[in-house]
């Protein structure tokens, strides 16, 4: 596979306003422990129902026999926020020397380890790079995250963290997220990124916090399914382009935004059974093909009745349009038989 995208645990020191979790902000005491000791619990399962290997094949890049070439695929590890003092010796660093020995005589994986910046410290880059990971990229540089707010800030707050990154050895990307490529570079390499007006995940989300309070500007147009970290490709887990998304408790989605439902969970069953399982449903070829349109046409929804349930009201009362809403009601009103279905096939309970 080539991608998967790890939520370990949802605690975060921040609560930003633009968030797409609700779950992702500071808990303390016991809503602390109980968040942490979730993680803990839960991924070693996750991480024994991940593919056996994290390489792909590359079909745009064919060796000199013609055959897809073999490449390395990656894992991205976040929160919340994974560098907290309470998650991050308990679960951030157990995870990297966890997936490290499952891939070590299994061809390798690439860890990048996703965080918003601010705990970083030259201890904690030395720690990490200790562990072999292959990037650190910092995830909070845009005017929603307090502190950030405007380019004099953002720069100086890059800069900062360049000298720290460079002065223990890592490289700066020479590629832009989602740039084609960007994951091949040789490491250890640093990137920078935020919720920018220009940037994949600029318009935001309609989801969480973003949606709460009414600042996603996605319109009808803008489809998240077919962008980076989406769900296209997701079935296609041996090549190039498949991605999936992982929550602390083990649920798995086809894209970062989330389905309204969960495919399955990693806590019972094996993360490629499970998607082999999906593998030629329509709806879910559809969300495989980046056209969440087409997912009910085999269940009476035509493209038309889809687009219409794309249409809803902000918490604020304006209107708004998006394919994300709709694929929510199609599932809402759809998938729970389906996926109970299918979940029941792989374990031997139907």
């Amino acid at each position: 596979m080539e991608s998967i995208y790890f939520v370990m645990a949802w605690a975060c020191h921040r609560k930003c306003k633009h968030c797409y979790e609700d779950r992702f902000r500071p808990y303390v005491r016991g809503a602390l422990e109980r968040v942490v000791a979730e993680a803990e619990a839960n991924f070693p399962r996750i991480i024994a129902n991940l593919p056996d290997r994290m390489t792909y094949l590359d079909l745009d890049d064919p060796g000199a026999d013609g055959r897809p070439t073999e490449k390395i695929g990656r894992i991205i590890l976040s929160g919340g926020e994974a560098l907290l003092d309470a998650t991050r010796e308990r679960i951030t660093y157990r995870v990297i020397e966890a997936l490290r020995a499952k891939y070590r005589e299994a061809g390798g994986v690439r860890i990048v380890v996703q965080t918003t910046g601010d705990l970083l410290t030259p201890t904690i880059i030395r720690e990490l790079l200790d562990r072999s990971v292959w990037m650190i990229s910092v995830a909070g540089v845009d005017d929603y995250h307090v502190g950030m707010e405007g380019p004099e800030k953002q720069a100086a707050y890059v800069a900062g963290l360049t000298a720290m990154f460079e002065a223990a050895g890592l490289r700066a990307s020479g590629r832009e997220v989602p740039a084609v490529a960007w994951h091949q570079e040789e490491g250890p390499i640093y990137s920078f990124f935020g919720a920018t007006d220009g940037s994949w995940i600029g318009k935001l989300w309609p989801r969480g916090r973003a949606w709460a309070n009414g600042l996603s500007k996605a319109k009808m147009a803008d489809n998240f399914c077919a962008r980076w970290s989406g769900g296209m490709n997701f079935l296609n887990h041996p090549y190039a382009g498949s991605e999936v998304s992982i929550e602390p408790d083990g649920s798995v989605y086809p894209c970062c935004v989330k389905t309204a439902l969960p495919l399955g969970n990693l806590t019972e069953e094996k993360l490629l059974d499970m998607l082999d399982s999906l593998a030629g449903d329509p709806a879910f070829e559809a969300i495989n093909a980046g056209k969440p349109e087409r997912m009910g046409l085999t269940h009476g929804w035509s493209v038309a009745r889809f687009l219409e349930a794309s249409h809803t009201r902000t918490p604020q009362g304006a209107d708004y349009a998006n394919l994300c809403i709709g694929c929510d009601a199609f599932h809402r009103d759809v998938m729970a038989p389906v996926l109970a279905a299918a979940r029941a096939r792989r374990l031997g309970l139907d």
